[in-house]
């Protein structure tokens, strides 16, 4: 083919990696977790909820298009050209709506070591790692040495696992996982109260900070609601599994990020909590978030023993 119009060039910007790969290249396509996936000529290039990231190159798109001109080199004509040819024949993927999937624990590593590095690299402290650790709530995976932070329903059955990378930015849930049921830490004794996340690097970096100001960090509540993407309209699937699960909490601090999507997502929760709770809203001092805020702070301390010296 020679020519195509521009009507071509919109079609085609259209088909995005994932299609692609499952009609034309499925051996070199490989299932990480959830609707997550890599090829198999690149690891680290992850395919999720519409985009791709090839992140050892640092480069990244949302169409095959974009993935024939800077993976395979192709020119933006030979892409276009291919895909028109392909069109006709491409099956759309649409993901199985079937039975409920349990969740699977996806196969962990005989150390920990990676896992400890990067976490303490983060600023977390090394007893709360350490801790989760020993208590089941962290583990390592055997494939990519992702940190894997599990969450467990009220009679300690594994129900979620979320997923990050060490050594990259990939994020993702394990195969099977229920939001319901994210990554939370409960203490010993009942309290009225529980502290709000968005991820689980800034629950354990909250715990850290309230080591470092000398209060006993295992007697609060603390629950990532595994992103905000469902805050918007209703109280998060988590947070309502745990007041379902806890009845005497009643009252919600939620340290969502400083930003745009974090400030809305607060404000969303604390109008759905109304009659049911009552919510301060405590977002990071300093920073984006309180991993942010956690290293700042530990910043801070350095140059005091430093000028004390």
């Amino acid at each position: 083919m020679s020519y195509f119009t521009n009507e071509d060039v919109i079609r085609v910007k259209e088909i995005d990696l994932l299609t692609y790969l499952q009609n034309y290249e499925p051996d070199n396509l490989k299932h990480v977790s959830g609707n997550v996936y890599c090829t198999v000529d690149h690891d680290s290039l992850v395919i999720s909820n519409g985009k791709w990231c090839w992140f050892s190159q640092g480069i990244g798109g949302k169409s095959a298009l974009d993935y024939l001109i800077k993976v395979r080199g192709m020119t933006f004509k030979d892409a276009v050209e291919k895909l028109i040819d392909s069109t006709p024949t491409m099956r759309s993927y649409t993901p199985s709506i079937t039975s409920k999937k349990e969740f699977v624990m996806p196969q962990l590593s005989d150390s920990t070591w990676r896992v400890e590095s990067y976490l303490k690299k983060r600023g977390i402290d090394a007893e709360i790692i350490k801790q989760c650790i020993q208590d089941g709530f962290i583990f390592e995976t055997a494939d990519y040495h992702n940190v894997l932070f599990v969450g467990y329903d009220k009679e300690n059955n594994p129900r979620y696992g979320a997923l990050r990378s060490t050594w990259s930015t990939f994020k993702g849930d394990a195969r099977g996982s229920d939001k319901r049921f994210s990554f939370k830490l409960m203490p010993q004794e009942e309290t009225t109260a529980v502290h709000i996340f968005e991820s689980a690097p800034d629950l354990l970096s909250y715990a850290t900070l309230i080591k470092m100001n000398g209060d006993d960090w295992k007697k609060s509540a603390y629950l990532s609601l595994a992103g905000i993407s469902d805050a918007g309209q209703s109280i998060p699937r988590a947070l309502e599994q745990l007041l379902k699960d806890y009845p005497h909490i009643h009252t919600v601090h939620l340290h969502l990020d400083n930003d745009p999507p974090g400030r809305k997502a607060a404000a969303a929760i604390t109008k759905a909590l109304e009659g049911k709770a009552v919510c301060f809203d405590v977002p990071p001092p300093e920073g984006k978030d309180y991993n942010d805020y956690l290293k700042i702070e530990k910043a801070k301390q350095k140059t005091k023993k430093v000028e004390v010296r």
